[in-house]
Parts: C-alpha cells; structure tokens; sequence
C-alpha cells in the first residue's frame, strides 16, 4: 500500500525529498543523478541539491537523458548549488527525474526514461513534478518511482503598479 503525505510551500518539496535520502542510507560520496530540462528544470534541481549539500553526496545534472553532457553539481559560496563541470563517470544510487521532462514540446519519450533506469539497476528511482504533470502526460504508466513529490504551483498571484 502506498503511502500519501500532504506538505506545503518550498519546505514542504525539500524536508521529505532529504528524508527519503537519508533514509536509503547513501553516504558520503555516493552519487545522485538529476534527469531534466536545461533552463526550466535547473533551479529546481538547485534547490534540491541544496538541500542535500551537507550530506556530501557527489551530485549530478543531466540534460534531458544525454548521459554524455552530465555536469557535477558543486556548492559555491554566497550563491548555492550550481551545476559546474564534467564530464561525469555515472555511478547513480539515487535517479531524480523532474516533471519537467514529460511537458510537451520536450523531446523525451517516457519509454527513454524507463531505459536511462535500467542502466543502473538498484538505484532509486524519485520522480519530482508540479501541477501533477508526470500523471497528465500519461507516464506514470510507464515509469515507476519509488518516491514521487507533485506540487502545486497554484494560485499565482500578479500585482503590477
């Protein structure tokens, strides 16, 4: 049986995605691989990287699926975790895959996610989206996560002078 929490706000995202971390015992130097859009999916993975920057996992940012273009995520002082160099050998213990990546107009196919996972067999496997967006482009039929955080971004409130 499948256990539902409700969170809220940015602490809502970050407090259990560190938790199910710590909770699959990776330790210092084991790796974490970010699977998402470059430009949109980026600050989130930011953000979630910072949250895990004192457990000093290496961490790691895929753009789109292209394991080839993988960049080290690094923390740089007075700014925060930015994503840096490579190239990058992948050894992934926990696999993120951002919502980002099933919006349309992305060029990433469900069944291209299932395969990058099944190259590294026993890694955890946590998808993170907003507005429910794994679930409206239809892959939670295809792609099985082991934690999923969906959030919502909603109201947005606008007030201009």
């Amino acid at each position: 049986m499948a256990t539902k929490v409700l969170s809220h706000g940015v602490p809502g995202i970050l407090r259990p995605f560190r938790e199910y971390i710590e909770k699959k015992g990776l330790k210092k130097g084991d790796q974490i691989v970010y699977y998402g859009v470059p430009g949109t999916c980026t600050p989130f993975v930011e953000l979630l990287g910072f949250a895990l920057r004192s457990l000093e996992l290496e961490q790691v940012f895929v753009p789109f699926v292209d394991e080839s273009r993988a960049k080290k995520i690094g923390h740089i002082d007075d700014v925060g975790m930015q994503a840096r160099t490579g190239p990058v050998t992948l050894k992934p213990k926990a696999i993120i895959i951002m919502g980002g990546l099933s919006m349309p107009n992305v060029p990433v196919k469900a069944e291209q996610v299932t395969a990058v996972i099944g190259k590294h067999p026993g890694a955890a496997v946590i998808g993170v989206c907003f507005m429910h967006m794994f679930e409206k482009a239809g892959w939670l039929n295809t792609v099985s996560f082991d934690c999923l955080i969906d959030a919502n971004i909603d109201p947005v409130e606008i007030t201009t002078k």
